[in-house]
């Protein structure tokens, strides 16, 4: 029976009724992804939030293939608290990579994808980055991107938000006076520090005929300030 720390729930497109989940084992610091995903009702049900403490079984998965070798099978899962924002960081820094390319791997195009055969061992990696190398945006079709350079000097634009506390929030304040992307660019912007929990999608070929694993923000965190629509993890 293990313990883990949750630290990504990334949504699909809308209206799916799945929710993406990784946690962190606090032990060994191996990141899991429970296979079969779980249901939106189950993450509420489970308490499921970012820094929720998760006790039980994961076991990898024999269908895991490069780069989501982090699928899992999973059994007598548990919510036994949560972790408070210190040891949210520390489970954080402990999972750091140096740089995007480092995280995936040296066949990470350096732009947004992994390509079909790659050999990265990970589809999910955190990297830390200066809150004024960050910057949400919308695009022209109304969806949520970042924009952030790595500890590496490397630059990468136009990166979908998948983390389901971030779209829960715009839902929330959309249509008040207040404009949401203005409001977390000005928090961001504030916090002394930001990790993004950085993921690759299942394989899928672009409009433009590249195909390949795609990059998206799976979580933002910042500290030691926090947006408490945004984010559930302790104070």
């Amino acid at each position: 029976m293990g313990k883990y720390v949750v630290t990504d729930l990334t949504r699909f497109k809308e209206g799916s009724k799945d929710v993406c989940t990784a946690l962190i084992d606090v032990e060994t610091g191996a990141c899991v992804r429970p296979i079969p995903y779980f249901t939106y009702e189950r993450v509420k049900a489970l308490g499921m939030i970012p820094g929720a403490v998760i006790e039980g079984e994961f076991i990898s998965s024999a269908e895991a293939g490069k780069p989501h070798r982090e699928d899992c099978d999973h059994r007598g899962l548990k919510l036994t608290g949560a972790v408070n924002a210190a040891e949210f960081r520390r489970v954080l820094d402990a999972s750091l990579s140096p740089s995007v390319q480092e995280g995936f791997g040296s066949d990470f195009d350096g732009i947004k994808f992994l390509p079909p055969g790659t050999t990265a061992q990970k589809s999910i990696i955190t990297v830390k980055v200066k809150p004024g190398d960050l910057r949400v945006d919308k695009d022209n079709y109304g969806k949520y991107k970042v924009h952030f350079r790595d500890s590496a000097g490397a630059s990468y634009r136009y990166i979908p938000i998948t983390d389901l506390g971030f779209h829960e929030y715009i839902r929330a304040v959309d249509g008040s006076s207040n404009n949401p992307v203005d409001e977390v660019n000005s928090h961001f912007h504030g916090a002394t520090e930001i990790y993004l929990r950085l993921g690759v999608s299942r394989a899928y070929k672009a409009q433009d005929g590249r195909n390949g694993y795609w990059m998206q923000v799976n979580g933002i965190y910042s500290f030691p300030s926090k947006l408490n629509k945004i984010r559930g993890y302790a104070p």
